[in-house]
């Protein structure tokens, strides 16, 4: 074996996709020692997206002063890799670990996002990836919008910068005055989420609580954003409650379609377009990837099934390496993956599991790695 592409999801709350990948490069190593081995830890848009994609590709990390989720100074970052492109995760300056115990989704803002972008943009970036999760706000995407320059009246014709606890004031959209800088950029937003913008399953009813929000404030900002829907709709004629993740975020997904004309695309699908993944699959003898847990929702197009369904197209074997493989995952050896393996050699509680999830894991790629060479692979 001479070849092989490493590129799994992180195990959540066990190990991280980078020391997965660390740990199966180490152990196929001892076992063929001359194989080029090349590390994809895949980035999910939420916190350690950027450091995921510069470990992948290369790159840079940028440091800029921006506003955090309550407009005060801070330092954030966001990555540049292959010179135009750049990474941006949300987390990095609208992330609910910035807000300590002050959590409150009607004040937050997401105007330091946009700041990160616009700063990129600026200095050379012609793609922007954006990543979103693990976001403190609930403000519609209008912050990053407002920092990029696009204006929010209300009916006053005043302009102003709307956060969860305003967005029902808005009246008027004017994206004309988006930054110029920003035309000809294109911006992909990394969303592994299909929540609508609002409704029962929405942004304030599904990610409200989690930010801080009670049963009122719930209810608040759902009617909030349907209302201010219907405004985004008449003024951008983008209709961000037809748009599959657009709750994403607090409702960010559908800010960054209706403000910045972005796609919104599952996370696995921005990484292997970013790292040119068809590609590294010429002349590779196997593809190990793997998550968690397999199950029928993992079959709806998320890290492994992503990769899967790339390999079946250039013919690579493909191995998913897991935690828990549930009853109906059938369907995943039609869309590409050639087996499925469990990292639990023990019939344990998870809890004591998780303690030696990493020396499973190298037993578990130790010991497929002994068969391929039995096998003389």
């Amino acid at each position: 074996m001479k070849n092989v592409v490493l590129i799994p999801d992180s195990f959540k709350g066990t190990m991280s996709s980078e020391e997965i990948c660390a740990i199966m490069e180490r152990t196929i190593k001892t076992h063929y020692p001359e194989a080029v081995v090349t590390s994809i830890p895949v980035a999910d848009g939420g916190e350690g997206s950027v450091d995921a994609f510069l470990k992948a590709l290369g790159g840079e990390k940028r440091t800029v002063v921006v506003q955090g989720p309550y407009g005060e100074p801070m330092e954030s970052f966001y990555g540049v890799v292959k010179e135009t492109t750049a990474v941006v995760e949300m987390a990095a300056c609208a992330g609910l670990p910035l807000v300590g115990d002050r959590l409150n989704p009607a004040l937050t803002t997401t105007y330091g996002v946009g700041e990160l972008i616009l700063d990129a943009a600026r200095r050379g970036a012609k793609t922007i990836v954006v990543g979103l999760g693990g976001s403190a706000t609930n403000d519609g995407g209008c912050g990053a919008a407002s920092a990029c320059g696009v204006r929010f009246f209300d009916k006053d014709g005043k302009n102003f910068v709307p956060t969860g606890s305003t967005l029902k004031d808005v009246v008027r959209i004017d994206t004309s005055t988006l930054d110029p800088v920003l035309s000809g950029v294109t911006i992909t937003t990394m969303c592994d989420i299909d929540n609508p913008y609002w409704g029962p399953t929405g942004a304030a009813h599904i990610f409200g609580p989690q930010k801080g929000a009670d049963s009122e404030m719930v209810a608040f900002l759902n009617e909030s954003m349907r209302t201010f829907a219907d405004v985004i709709k008449r003024d951008t004629s983008v209709d961000v409650q037809a748009i599959a993740g657009s709750g994403a975020a607090g409702g960010m997904g559908g800010g960054m379609a209706a403000f910045f004309a972005s796609e919104l695309q599952m996370g696995i699908e921005t990484v292997l377009n970013t790292v040119n993944f068809d590609a590294l699959l010429d002349g590779c003898d196997l593809v190990l990837t793997g998550e968690g847990k397999i199950d029928g929702q993992s079959l709806r197009g998320k890290v492994v099934i992503g990769v899967a369904r790339r390999t079946k197209a250039k013919g690579v074997p493909t191995l998913a390496i897991v935690g828990d493989i549930a009853d109906d995952v059938e369907g995943a050896y039609d869309m590409g993956v050639t087996a499925i393996f469990s990292i639990n050699r023990l019939a344990i509680p998870f809890k004591e599991a998780k303690q030696r999830a990493a020396l499973d894991m190298e037993k578990t790629i130790d010991n497929l790695m002994r068969f391929y060479r039995r096998m003389g692979l």
